[in-house]
C-alpha cells in the first residue's frame, strides 16, 4: 500500500453491544473498499475478522482485530472491537489508540447495556464518534426512537444528518439530508452500485424538516452557518460538511447515518462519513507524555520527522510467536532497528513490521506517525509500554486494566499437560491482562481468574485447540472483596535483627469504615516528634500491602481508611524496613477486630423475553438473591433490570434457554461489590 499523508490516516475503531451488527459493517467496508473480493457473513462462520476458530463457532467476536482498507485516496485503519462485557479490555486498549470510533446500534435494540460500557469508555478517552443505526430492515426497527435513547442514555448530542426511507421490509433507501438526494442501493449488485435520485415529493416535507433542525444545530456552532441561515440563504454542502467536522472533532455533536449493513445499504455513505467527518491523527491535539528522567510534560506531535513515539496496545501469541500490536504517535519505525523501552529501560530490536489485516500479514520496511502496524522480535516490552528513541525518552500513560471477578481451579489431565501448563498460561497472560493465574497455598491447586464465565471457557478452549493442553475444571468460584464494619485500633513493634542490622519501628494506626466503592486511603494524624517524616512512604507502603490480603478469608480489603494516629522511634535504628512491616502487622491485628465481612460482586443484569415467560424469569432470577429494578417494554419484548450477585448468575444461560424455549437473550456486566 503507498505511503500515505498524514491527513490522509483515519484510525477508527467500530463499538457496540454484542450483535448490533459491527463485524457485519466492517465486513461491507472491507467488500465495498475492494480489500475483500466476497462478502462474509458472521453466522455462516466466514467474516474475515472473526477469524478465530472460538470466534467463528460462536458467531462472536473475542479479539479486536486490525485490518487497513482505501477510500477515496483516505488509508483506513479499522479495529473491530467484541461486544461482549468479557472480553471489555479489548475495546479499552483498542479506544485508547485511536483517532475515532462508530457506535453501531441495532435499530430495534436500540442502546443497550454494553453499548452505554463502550461509549462511556470511549468518552474516557475523548474519542469522536459518529453513531450509524444498523438493522433498519427488521422488525422492530426504530431509528428515531434509537436517537432518542442515544440521548437519554449516553449523554450525547446526535445529529440527524440522515433519514431512512422506510422500515423494516419496506426499507428500501436513505435520504442525505447534507446533499438533500435519495440514496437506492442495487441488490443484484450485492449493494455495489447505488444512485443518488430526486427526493420524492412525499418524503420532500419530511426531508426538510430534518435538515432544518441539522442545520439549527450546526448555526449555534458556527458563524458562517448561523450568518447564512440568519440571512435565510441556501447552505453549500462544503459548508456543512466543514462544521459537521468540527463539531464532531471538538466532541460537540454526534453524526447519526443509518442503513442496513446485512442488507448492504448505507455503507458507502458510512464512508464518505468516517473520512468527512472524523479526524485524522493531525487533527487531535498531540499526545503527552513524561520524560522518565526530568518527569517534564513532552508533547508528541504527529509527524513521521519527529522522535519515534509509539504504544504497545495489545500482544498476540499467533504461530507460537509474540506480536505486538503499535500504534505510533511520532516518528518513524524501521525494520531490523532499535527501540528504546523506558518503563524497563531496555534496548529491544524490531525484527519485522507488519501491515494487518485481521490474521493475514504484509511485510513492509516503515511505518509512520499515525500508523497501526504488527510488530515482531520485541520480547520483553508487554501491552501498555511505551517504545521510544533512546536520545528522547518518553513514557506514554498505560492502559488501565480490569480486575477478575470470576474464579475456576484447573488441573492439568496427564504429566505432559502439567509441563505445558504453567508456559501456555504465561502465554495468554501476556496476551491478556485481565486473566490471573495464582497458586492456591492451602489447597495447592492451580486457579484461574477472568472476567466471566465465557472468558474462561474461551481459554480453556484455546488451551487444548492451539497447545494440545487439556485440563480438568473445577466448579467456578467467585472473586470476593473484604472490608471491616467498625473502627479499629492496633500497635505493633518491629525491633530485630536483620542481615547484622538492627532494625527498630513502632506504629498505632486507627481503621475507619468508608463508603462502597470509595476505595482505600491512608493519612498521617502525628506530629514530627512521633515518627519523622521520612518514614512515612515506608509506612503508607506497609498499610497498603496488608491491604492486598485480607484476615478473613484473604481476599484483597476495599474501602478502609488507615490513619496513623502514634508510634515510637529510636535514633539511628529506625528504618524503613522496620515501619513497613510494623505498620503491616498494626493493620493485619486492626482488620482483625474491625469486624471483617465479605463483599461480592453485583452485576447489572438485563434479560430480554417474552411476555409469556416474564413472571418465571423474575421467579428464577429472586431465587438467585436479584433485585429487580425495572420492567420494560421494547416493541414485542419485556426488558428486565435487576441487580443480582455474581454467584447467583453461574448456569443462568442454561435455565434462561429452558424458561423461554430458548428465545430468551441477557447481558451481563459488573456493577460493585457489595454485602448481599
Amino acid at each position: 500500500m503507498k505511503k500515505e499523508k498524514i491527513s490522509h490516516i483515519r484510525n477508527i475503531g467500530i463499538i457496540a453491544h454484542i450483535d448490533a451488527g459491527k463485524t457485519t459493517v466492517t465486513e461491507r467496508i472491507l467488500y465495498y473498499t475492494g480489500r475483500s473480493y466476497k462478502l462474509g457473513e458472521v453466522h455462516d462462520g466466514e467474516a474475515v475478522m472473526d477469524w478465530m476458530p472460538d470466534e467463528q463457532e460462536r458467531g462472536i467476536t473475542i479479539t479486536s482485530a486490525v485490518t487497513t482498507c482505501e477510500w477515496k485516496n483516505n488509508q483506513i485503519e479499522i479495529i473491530d472491537t467484541p461486544g461482549h462485557v468479557d472480553f471489555t479490555i479489548e475495546v479499552e486498549r483498542s479506544l485508547r489508540v485511536l483517532d475515532g470510533a462508530i457506535g453501531v446500534f441495532c435499530a430495534v435494540g436500540g442502546v443497550e447495556p454494553q453499548s452505554e460500557t463502550v461509549w462511556r469508555q470511549a468518552d474516557k478517552y475523548f474519542v469522536p464518534k459518529i453513531a450509524f443505526i444498523n438493522k433498519m430492515d427488521r422488525i422492530g426497527a426504530d431509528f428515531f426512537n434509537t436517537v432518542d435513547m442515544m440521548q437519554e442514555r449516553l449523554n450525547a448530542t446526535p445529529l440527524i444528518i440522515q433519514i431512512p426511507v422506510g422500515k423494516e421490509d419496506n426499507f428500501t433507501g436513505i435520504i442525505d439530508l447534507i446533499h438533500m438526494k435519495q440514496f437506492v442501493w442495487d441488490d443484484e449488485s450485492m449493494g455495489t452500485n447505488y444512485t443518488a435520485e430526486d427526493i420524492p415529493e412525499g418524503l420532500l416535507e419530511t426531508a426538510r424538516e430534518y435538515r432544518e433542525k441539522m442545520v439549527e444545530a450546526l448555526a449555534d456552532l458556527d458563524d458562517d452557518i448561523m450568518e447564512a441561515y440568519l440571512a435565510e440563504a441556501d447552505i453549500e454542502a462544503h459548508l456543512i460538511l466543514s462544521a459537521i467536522r468540527t463539531a464532531t472533532t471538538e466532541l460537540k455533536l454526534v453524526p447519526v447515518l443509518c442503513g442496513s449493513a446485512l442488507k448492504n445499504k448505507g455503507i458507502q455513505l458510512l464512508l464518505d462519513a468516517i473520512v468527512n467527518f472524523l479526524p485524522s491523527p493531525v487533527d487531535i491535539p498531540p499526545i503527552k507524555g513524561v520524560d522518565p528522567l526530568t518527569n517534564e510534560i513532552v508533547e508528541c506531535t504527529a509527524s513521521d520527522k519527529g522522535p519515534l513515539v509509539a504504544l504497545i496496545f495489545k500482544v498476540s501469541m499467533i504461530e507460537n510467536r509474540k506480536l505486538s500490536f503499535v500504534r505510533i504517535y511520532s516518528g518513524l519505525m524501521k525494520a531490523g532497528s532499535d527501540v528504546f523501552n523506558p518503563t524497563r529501560d531496555k534496548k529491544e530490536k524490531l525484527s519485522r513490521i507488519l501491515r494487518m489485516h485481521a490474521n493475514k500479514k504484509e511485510r513492509i520496511n516503515t511505518a509512520g506517525a499515525g500508523s497501526i502496524v504488527g510488530v515482531i522480535g520485541l520480547k520483553d516490552s508487554s501491552t501498555g509500554e511505551t517504545l521510544c528513541d533512546a536520545n528522547r525518552p518518553v513514557v506514554l500513560e498505560k492502559i488501565e486494566f480490569y480486575e477478575p471477578v470470576i474464579s475456576i481451579a484447573v488441573e492439568p489431565k496427564t504429566q505432559s499437560d502439567q509441563e505445558k501448563l504453567h508456559q501456555v498460561f504465561e502465554k495468554y497472560m501476556a496476551e491478556d491482562p485481565t486473566l490471573k493465574v495464582k497458586q492456591d497455598e492451602d489447597t495447592g491447586q492451580t486457579i484461574l481468574s477472568g472476567m466471566g464465565e465465557l472468558h474462561l471457557e474461551i481459554i480453556i478452549s484455546r488451551m487444548h485447540r492451539e497447545f494440545k493442553t487439556s485440563v480438568n475444571v473445577g466448579k467456578p468460584q467467585v472473586v470476593y472483596r473484604e472490608t471491616i464494619k467498625q473502627p479499629a485500633k492496633a500497635s505493633a513493634v518491629f525491633d530485630r535483627e536483620v542481615a547484622g542490622q538492627r532494625h527498630f519501628g513502632e506504629v498505632a494506626m486507627a481503621l475507619f469504615p468508608r463508603d462502597r466503592g470509595s476505595g482505600n486511603t491512608f493519612r498521617s494524624d502525628i506530629t514530627d516528634e512521633g515518627i519523622p517524616d521520612i518514614f512515612i512512604p515506608a509506612i503508607e507502603k506497609g498499610v497498603m500491602e496488608s491491604f492486598e490480603s485480607g484476615t478473613l478469608m484473604g481476599y484483597p480489603v476495599v474501602d478502609v481508611e488507615a490513619v496513623l494516629t502514634g508510634g515510637g522511634y529510636k535514633e539511628s535504628i529506625g528504618t524503613d524496613l522496620a515501619y513497613t512491616v510494623s505498620a503491616s502487622m498494626a493493620c493485619k491485628k486492626a482488620l482483625s477486630s474491625g469486624n471483617p465481612f465479605l463483599l461480592e460482586p453485583i452485576m447489572e443484569v438485563e434479560v430480554f423475553v417474552s411476555e409469556a415467560s416474564t413472571g418465571d424469569v423474575i421467579g428464577d432470577l429472586n431465587t438467585r438473591g436479584g433485585k429487580i429494578e425495572s420492567i420494560d417494554a421494547k416493541a414485542d419484548t419485556q426488558v428486565i433490570k435487576a441487580i443480582v450477585p455474581l454467584s447467583g448468575m453461574f448456569g443462568y444461560s442454561t435455565s434462561l434457554r429452558s424458561a423461554t424455549q430458548g428465545r430468551g437473550t441477557f447481558t451481563m456486566q459488573f456493577s460493585h461489590f457489595d454485602h448481599n
